[in-house]
């Protein structure tokens, strides 16, 4: 990889968890933990495949996997790594696939650090 990861987590926005709060007010239902585990399952089961696609990966599958986290990092508040997707999505749609593998490693740091905040809520 070429960029460094930080290990610390980012904070997740705070507007984003309230409305995931909003929706189960006294906690009964277990909403926002639920939810933060499918997004924790989903990013590990991507960050495999953006590191399966390495040297020489598919932009195609690429962009595919940054428009898919794009929404669901934004709706848990991992705010960071929706704005690296967007950034990398538009790109590779725009048929700029040059630098994949710093596309891809952009991605993975993102997706590592969005993570390392997730795991912060879910095991504090």
């Amino acid at each position: 990889m070429t960029a460094e990861p930080d290990d610390s987590p980012m904070p997740l926005d705070p507007q984003a968890l309230a409305r995931l709060r909003e929706l189960d007010p006294d906690g009964r239902q277990g909403v926002l933990m639920r939810v933060m585990t499918a997004f924790d399952t989903s990013l590990a089961r991507m960050i495999a495949q953006l590191d399966a696609e390495g040297d020489g990966g598919n932009a195609g599958v690429v962009a595919g996997i940054a428009h898919t986290l794009k929404s669901s990092s934004a709706s848990v508040g991992a705010l960071a790594l929706s704005r690296v997707c967007a950034e990398v999505e538009a790109k590779l749609r725009s048929g700029d696939a040059t630098d994949l593998r710093h596309d891809i490693d952009r991605l993975v740091v993102a997706a590592e650090a969005a993570q390392r905040s997730v795991a912060a809520i879910l095991r504090p």
